[in-house]
């Protein structure tokens, strides 16, 4: 059974050599050859895919630059208080108990009616989460006074005292009322709102942060708030539940003045931060596995993708030679046989094979992957083969990144076909009978068994068909009272609204999107009082403004894919059920959208400026903006926070389209190829991988013509993509070519969810046949009964008419 290429990406075997028609294999060479080239202008972009960019880019982010003239005004407000209550000297020569002092008497402050004094002392508050840079002579110093700062105003409950403000002004009907009345929105309209978040997210992101120096104590407060942040201990919720809230009362018209962009990162960071990033989710993973009795992970996939290549690896020697020689000897017989399979293959029930259909995917024919230089060309001299032990030959291809996988159904399935066809009968689900099957099938499923892998998600839908089957006998499930459990608890009455509510927001701040004006607006806490009136204010407010819309973007993209993964970890039906209603909502469609564009650009869109990001505008002397410079913007390759977003939501659109054939088939009526393949323009491997993964789930329905021309982009599939041991991606002669029925693929899946969510959380709707009755005489009859006032009032009336009023007929009542 040979999977895979032979390491110069080019199929190997017969049925995949069918694929290539001697015109398309000559034409291959040429391309990479013609690419190699021009490969030297578009280098591999130096990006590193983590949880979060870099703490200072992370901080500078919450603030617009149309903020800019705030920081002075919090300094001011901390520094009134400041001189009241304490002598002439500067916050960073008090000793700790004057700093304690200080900041539970700013948390007492906070408790007053006036609504300015209290804006007062939140702004107090604010400067000391900005680290009182006043004092500070360098950015580094404005973030050791932060984290001590900050962790100080946590110990002494502050965080607390702020959600309750929050709450306060979320439910705040005169500021809404007078919002949804105004013609244009503007920062003033959110002014306390922004200042509360900007703690509480400074609070967040800040705490999140490691460092090695902190002192001991600091890191239990730190393992404090993760639990209570996660724990629904804010309004008998999660602090994400109460932001969720926030997005759809924003989405839905009644409070547009919300600013939203600070919402959706204080509520990534607290999801970040409560269920844990990408390498947490790893190591959740891997201890799932190990309870569940499963085999540990072939690899780790993070170290895998990070250490992986943009471009595609050059082929050995060696392999060149054996496939030039398996050429030669099999042209004649191949070129022979060529139409006969041309005519079976154009039976693709998805595509006419119409040249009209390919004219958006031939504009850039095939130069998405610019494939490195090969060695070694046709007429140079070949050094001799190097001879291969026989050994090897079991092992997977040692070119490949990845191990290959199985799955249960792929061995069922091969099982099935190979005994119909040498025997003919059939065992169902029996993976073990192989009697009167060829020698050539006992080793295949030696190979298909070698790599079985069973995922968590499987043995959880195992176990769930189980409870649905014995509701009585199965006993009682132990569910696991984690952080993903409570926020699925807390989000689950209003799942729908949150996703169509945050798509909402995505729509509006993809670069793609036309201005409409039913529209949500998005810029309500970007735009100031007074809009600009010289070309350098609105060239300023302009970069401010897409650079808003990015972090939004960077936001929304991050939150999805956290939750979808930490729900898929922690109960498969708990994904699924996000998973359709995001694709109810139209997510499919709008990421394709989203990258519907040119795609380079907006990775290397410079929409910052730097000396107005926060903490360097603090510290320095700001120099004279002027048009150059803001034109010129920063020096980086790309912006970090761009590509960031697009990784996410390609992992996101992987993720709702895995295994479902129905949103499979969406893709391609979407006709998302050409998109997709535009966007493997990017040269970081990352972001190709997960490109090259949704090319390779549609290949088989795009049409023989399509493959033809994109024959580059197949050798990278097989370079890069993992493999599925008798995965036929390649051709479109697949059983799973069968009739398209969303419907009823949906229907299923979305009976499965509800039984699940109805048996695990509805307690109030539970079956009643299935509640325990007390049938016993003597324990019914002991039980005492309160009996209403009115009733024993009445006693003796109840008694003459219900009872001796009444004739008995006692015959009647023995039989």
């Amino acid at each position: 059974m040979d999977v895979g290429g032979n390491g110069s990406g080019l199929p190997v075997n017969n049925k995949q050599r069918a694929m290539l028609p001697n015109k398309t294999r000559g034409e291959f060479t040429r391309n990479q050859r013609k690419d190699s080239e021009g490969q030297s202008e578009s280098p591999d972009l130096e990006f590193e895919y983590s949880d979060t960019d870099k703490w200072a880019a992370e901080l500078s982010e919450l603030y617009s630059y149309t903020e800019g003239p705030e920081f002075a005004l919090n300094r001011k407000c901390f520094e009134e208080e400041f001189r009241v209550h304490v002598s002439d000297k500067k916050w960073t020569e008090l000793d700790e108990a004057q700093h304690r002092a200080h900041a539970m008497r700013l948390l007492d402050s906070l408790e007053v009616t006036a609504r300015e004094k209290r804006l007062k002392v939140a702004r107090a508050i604010l400067y000391m989460a900005q680290g009182t840079f006043a004092e500070c002579s360098s950015e580094v110093e404005v973030q050791h006074w932060m984290r001590y700062n900050i962790f100080l105003l946590l110990d002494v409950g502050t965080f607390s005292a702020l959600v309750e403000l929050l709450n306060m002004e979320i439910d705040n009907s005169a500021a809404c009322s007078s919002a949804v009345r105004k013609p244009a929105i503007s920062l003033a309209d959110s002014t306390d709102l922004r200042v509360l978040l900007n703690i509480m997210y400074m609070m967040v992101e800040t705490i999140q942060q490691d460092d090695p120096a902190d002192k001991p104590e600091w890191k239990i407060i730190k393992e404090t708030f993760r639990t209570e942040l996660g724990s629904p201990l804010f309004n008998n919720e999660p602090i994400s539940v109460m932001l969720f809230g926030m997005v759809t009362k924003f989405c839905s018209g009644h409070a547009p003045h919300f600013p939203m962009k600070k919402v959706l990162l204080l509520l990534w960071k607290s999801i970040l931060f409560t269920l844990g990033g990408f390498e947490q989710l790893q190591s959740i993973k891997v201890r799932k596995r190990e309870e569940l009795g499963l085999p540990p992970l072939p690899e780790d996939s993070i170290r895998v993708i990070r250490s992986m290549r943009a471009a595609s690896p050059p082929a050995s020697a060696s392999d060149l030679i054996e496939q030039q020689q398996k050429r030669a000897r099999r042209e004649h017989k191949a070129l022979i046989k060529q139409d006969n399979l041309d005519a079976f293959n154009e039976k693709d029930p998805y595509k006419a094979d119409d040249s009209r259909e390919d004219e958006d995917d031939n504009d850039d024919n095939d130069n998405s992957i610019e494939a490195e230089t090969f060695p070694l060309e046709r007429d140079e001299v070949m050094p001799p083969p190097i001879p291969h032990p026989p050994s090897e030959r079991v092992s997977f291809p040692k070119g490949l990144p990845w191990a290959p996988k199985v799955r249960e159904k792929d061995i069922e399935n091969f099982l099935e076909s190979s005994r119909s066809k040498f025997i003919g009968y059939t065992l169902g689900s029996d993976t073990d009978t192989v009697v009167g099957l060829p020698r050539p099938i006992h080793e295949s499923i030696k190979t298909l068994k070698q790599h079985k892998y069973v995922s968590i998600a499987e043995l959880q839908i195992t176990k769930e068909e189980e409870f649905q089957k014995t509701p009585l006998s199965g006993g009682e499930e132990e569910v696991e009272t984690c952080a993903t459990e409570l926020l699925y608890q807390g989000i689950l009455p209003s799942l729908p609204q949150y996703m169509i509510a945050l798509l909402k927001i995505l729509l509006a701040a993809a670069p793609t999107s036309k201005a409409k004006t039913d529209s949500i607006n998005i810029l309500a806490d970007v735009l100031p009082e007074e809009m600009p009136t010289t070309v350098l204010q609105s060239m300023k407010l302009g970069v401010d403004v897409n650079r808003h819309k990015e972090i939004i973007v960077k936001a929304i993209s991050a939150i999805l894919l956290l939750l979808l993964k930490h729900f898929k970890l922690n109960h498969i039906y708990q994904f699924e059920y996000m998973a359709q209603h995001l694709v109810f909502a139209n997510c499919i469609p709008l990421i394709l959208k989203f990258f519907n564009q040119n795609i380079m650009s907006y990775i290397t869109a410079k929409n910052s400026i730097s000396v107005l990001d926060f903490p360097y505008c603090v510290v320095h002397e700001l120099p004279e903006l002027t048009a150059e410079s803001l034109e010129a913007g920063d020096n980086n390759q790309f912006c970090w926070r761009n590509l960031f977003s697009c990784i996410n939501l390609l992992r996101i659109l992987n993720k709702l389209t895995k295994w479902k054939h129905s949103r499979t088939m969406m893709l391609v009526v979407f006709k998302s190829a050409p998109i997709l393949k535009r966007a493997l323009k990017v040269k970081q491997a990352m972001m190709q991988l997960y490109v090259l993964k949704l090319l390779k789930v549609q290949t088989k329905y795009l049409g023989r013509q399509w493959r033809k021309s994109n024959m580059k982009t197949m050798s990278a599939i097989y370079q890069k993509v993992r493999h599925r041991l008798n995965d036929d991606w390649a051709y479109g002669n697949d059983l799973d070519a069968r009739p398209w029925d969303f419907q009823a693929e949906e229907c299923a899946l979305r009976a499965n969810i509800e039984r699940f969510n109805s048996r695990r959380y509805d307690k109030s709707h539970s079956n009643p046949d299935f509640l325990p009755v007390d049938n016993c005489l003597q324990s019914v009859l002991g039980q005492r009964v309160d009996l209403p006032e009115d009733f024993q009032m009445n006693y003796d009336l109840w008694l003459e008419r219900e009872v001796f009023s009444k004739p008995i007929s006692w015959e009647e009542l023995l039989q």
